[in-house]
């Protein structure tokens, strides 16, 4: 079977990712949560890289307790800074804590983070291929961004969107490509 050229072939959790999750729309608030810290994490990093922590990210981060992250101390960023299974940047921790207390105040403001999201896409999905950032991904970046967070430019967005299943883009050789959903 042919799949996306970004998918690598050897390896395993990747393949799964593929297949299984990736582009599957999961408006899930923890889910959403998870996906927007670990896709901050691959800035300036491939996906692949974070994939492959995951599950130390998850055991490292409460399994994305947001309750717990934007509680999480001094000491606990700095266990979080020495901890040689996860992506240890500083600015990207720091941000990871900030950006949960973010995502919890716009829980609060829309009921929750799904409901913000779709007062951009008015609860449409889209198709395409070959982009890494568009007009959906510019406008939520830039609000993310007028609120405070960090780690979600444009492009960082526009993958996330990918991810939890707003945009659909499965290359066009892949067995899984659809033209509209």
């Amino acid at each position: 079977m042919k799949r996306c050229k970004w998918c690598n072939l050897d390896n395993p959790l990747y393949v799964e990712y593929h297949d299984r999750e990736w582009g599957v729309p999961n408006f899930d608030d923890k889910y959403l949560f998870e996906m927007l810290i670990l896709e901050s994490f691959q800035a300036g990093l491939s996906w692949e890289c974070v994939l492959n922590k995951r599950e130390d990210f998850r055991t490292s981060y409460d399994n994305f307790d947001i309750d717990k992250v934007i509680n999480y101390s001094e000491d606990k960023i700095n266990e979080l800074l020495s901890n040689e299974k996860i992506i240890r940047n500083k600015l990207k921790i720091n941000a990871s804590v900030g950006n949960a207390k973010i995502f919890k105040n716009i829980q609060k403001e829309y009921g929750s983070f799904y409901n913000y999201l779709i007062t951009f896409t008015k609860g449409k999905l889209l198709c395409e291929v070959d982009k890494v950032t568009n007009d959906l991904s510019d406008v939520i970046s830039k609000d993310l961004i007028k609120r405070g967070m960090k780690f979600v430019g444009s492009t960082i967005i526009y993958s996330y969107l990918q991810a939890i299943g707003f945009i659909y883009s499965h290359d066009k050789e892949c067995f899984m490509y659809k033209e509209k959903l």
